[in-house]
């Protein structure tokens, strides 16, 4: 049983974000080049920690956290252009070897699938380049205890609950982009693209920057009418008190391409825009400057030992399981702390921060606890969800 001694918890009485005059969150869609890099590694990462599975039983030391997306170049025309530099990506990062084959045509394998899966690219469009070498053998070891991994770092992971009204309408716009009623009406509507929120008083805007596919677009009048009436599908999806504006950049009386966000694969990747692991999403699919967030790059990470990825994704579960079963709660947050070399169900501190108008009884105390310790001792069942991708971390 996991003890409890570490697990803190506080009550205070702070007004909740929505109680606050101004707020301001960020989603990066599927397709923009940081989410891009961070789609890819996890997807390398799963495919990864499945292989050594297979060869050894356990997840072996790997990271693959680190990788950037050089953009390319590219020359977009009204009824399609053409793409004159390809983008690449780099992935580093240490690796254990497989026994049945190469974890460099395993990551590589992955990532392509991934493109093709998550963003209908075509095979070639981005070069993927693998960087790997060995890990340092102190690390390697914490992957090659028996029972219960060890934390490959000092780190912290951190989650809230619940989302404020400008986050929910935030992930709304994001999941009404890639649904397949909005991309069945305008086909024209890129993967790329980036919702920035934010709300003064009761008033919430959204401004988007949305990349359009030029093969569908056969002149700027048709370019202006599909972005309109996608503004128009947007706003009537996310209520009276949320406007919408998209690709504020746009020249209002362009008449060429070059005026326009007009690209040739859906990707601003592809006219220079570079990408980098990290700097997209949190676990949430959220940016939230105004809430508590790790700047941990989740994806990518050894799914079995570093806790970077792991506490960052049981403190949202456990935040949320808190507040749901909290009565008179308005917001709980969540942050687990670390030590490397330690059982990774042991935390140096995990604290359950509250925020409710009464004082919580010793038997809510108890159970938030209980809730921690259960959640702590359920890492390694986390880790198989993350493999199977049953867990969206980017």
């Amino acid at each position: 049983m996991v003890s409890t001694a570490n697990i803190v918890v506080t009550v205070e009485r702070t007004a909740p974000l929505d109680h606050a005059g101004v707020e301001i969150c960020e989603h990066k869609g599927v397709g923009h080049p940081d989410t891009l890099c961070d789609g890819a590694v996890e997807a390398a990462a799963r495919a990864l920690g499945r292989a050594y599975l297979d060869d050894y039983k356990a997840v072996q030391h790997f990271n693959l956290d680190k990788a950037l997306l050089v953009g390319g170049l590219s020359e977009p025309r009204f009824g399609g252009g053409r793409i004159t530099r390809r983008m690449k990506l780099f992935v580093s990062g240490p690796v254990t070897t497989l026994v049945s084959g190469s974890p460099e045509t395993v990551i590589r394998q992955a990532v392509s699938d991934h493109f093709a899966g998550t963003l209908k690219l075509e095979d070639g469009l981005i070069d993927v380049v693998p960087m790997l070498r060995p890990g340092a053998p102190c690390l390697q070891r914490v992957n090659a205890c028996a029972g219960m991994p060890l934390a490959n770092d000092t780190s912290f992971g951190v989650g809230y609950a619940p989302l404020s009204d400008l986050e929910q309408r935030v992930l709304k716009a994001a999941e009404l982009l890639k649904s397949d009623v909005l991309r069945t009406t305008f086909p024209a509507l890129g993967f790329d693209y980036k919702i920035m929120g934010h709300r003064i008083g009761e008033l919430m805007r959204l401004t988007i920057a949305l990349a359009f596919v030029d093969r569908y677009v056969v002149d700027a009048a048709s370019y202006f009418s599909q972005k309109s009436a996608v503004e128009t599908f947007l706003a009537s999806h996310l209520g009276e008190a949320c406007t919408v504006r998209c690709n504020a950049l746009d020249e209002p009386h362009a008449r060429e391409e070059s005026g326009l966000y007009l690209t040739v694969t859906g990707l601003s990747a592809e006219q220079g825009d570079d990408g980098e692991v990290g700097r997209g999403n949190r676990i949430n699919g959220l940016i939230t400057p105004g809430r508590p967030m790790s700047l941990e790059a989740v994806a990518g990470k050894n799914p079995a030992s570093h806790v970077g990825k792991l506490y960052n994704v049981l403190a949202h579960r456990l935040a949320q399981s808190i507040f749901d079963d909290l009565d008179g709660a308005m917001t709980v947050t969540v942050r687990l702390l670390s030590a490397i070399g330690s059982r990774i169900d042991e935390p140096q501190l995990a604290a359950v921060d509250v925020c409710a108008s009464d004082r919580l009884s010793d038997a809510q105390r108890h159970r938030i606890r209980e809730r921690v310790a259960h959640g702590l001792a359920g890492l390694p069942a986390l880790t198989r969800e993350m493999i199977d991708g049953s867990v969206p971390v980017c």
